[in-house]
């Protein structure tokens, strides 16, 4: 386990502001921290795809543990679809971080920004359409195995596919967002026992750390954002930035 006195300020400012940035976005919005996250460290910061996933998967492990915890007070949680996301979800997320632990990662990384381009264009459709009324769900099964596995791929992305399907489908929005954050906190939580089991804890404390700092200090921030700013709005403005930001980083990662 690397030495925490001896890391850089400079090595791990980037991090927190990284971590900050997504978590002012997720705090408001409900989703797309490990999808900004492993934009910002892939096509900015040139962290590897893989160990990329890994530092934001184990982020999310706390994050996600006291967002569980605070639905289940709050009466948030629909037992019987928390029960059919969580084993497909967790299928998917164990093969996405196989898949992506067993390629190299030059190979894997324009697949992966094209995959965050799609899902930045997925966010401003999202946000540039109306929600249907409540109803329920009936496609649960392969969401979950989808969004499981494109989680662990992309670093992110279990929140803006799963949240959104589900809303499409007409689930009660405090439902779909309960539900999936807490099914969420098993899902990182297995998936970075994958990575560190692939990868091992060598090098992860700096990316670690710093995303934690930045989250932690953005959180009281993106619950005022979330009172102010309409969700359609956030959506958009999420969807822009992810679909440039990755685009970009396809463009370098293909001509380079």
């Amino acid at each position: 386990m690397p030495d925490l006195t001896l890391i850089d300020t400079g090595t791990i400012l980037p991090f927190i502001a990284i971590g900050f940035a997504a978590q002012l976005v997720d705090g408001a919005l409900g989703m797309a921290f490990g999808v900004i996250c492993n934009v910002l460290l892939v096509a900015v910061v040139g962290v590897a795809p893989a160990r990329a996933s890994a530092n934001v998967h184990i982020v999310e492990t706390f994050t996600t543990a006291v967002s569980g915890i605070s639905h289940a007070l709050h009466g948030n949680i629909d037992r019987k679809l928390f029960v059919r996301l969580l084993v497909p979800g967790l299928i998917g997320g164990v093969t996405g971080a196989y898949v992506l632990t067993s390629v190299d990662g030059s190979v894997v990384k324009p697949f992966v920004l094209a995959y965050l381009v799609a899902m930045g264009i997925y966010l401003l459709v999202r946000g540039l359409t109306s929600m249907p009324r409540h109803g329920h769900a009936r496609i649960v099964a392969p969401i979950g195995l989808v969004g499981g596995f494109l989680d662990a791929v992309g670093g992110g992305g279990w929140g803006p596919m799963v949240t959104s399907n589900l809303l499409v489908q007409g689930v009660e929005p405090r439902r779909v967002v309960g539900t999936v954050n807490s099914v969420e906190f098993f899902l990182t939580l297995t998936v970075s026992a994958a990575f560190i089991y692939h990868l091992g804890l060598k090098d992860f404390a700096t990316a670690t750390l710093g995303l934690l700092i930045g989250g932690v200090a953005a959180a009281p921030l993106g619950a005022v954002l979330a009172k102010r700013i309409p969700i359609r709005t956030l959506l958009i403005l999420v969807g822009a930035v992810l679909t440039i930001t990755s685009t970009y980083g396809f463009i370098v990662a293909v001509l380079i």
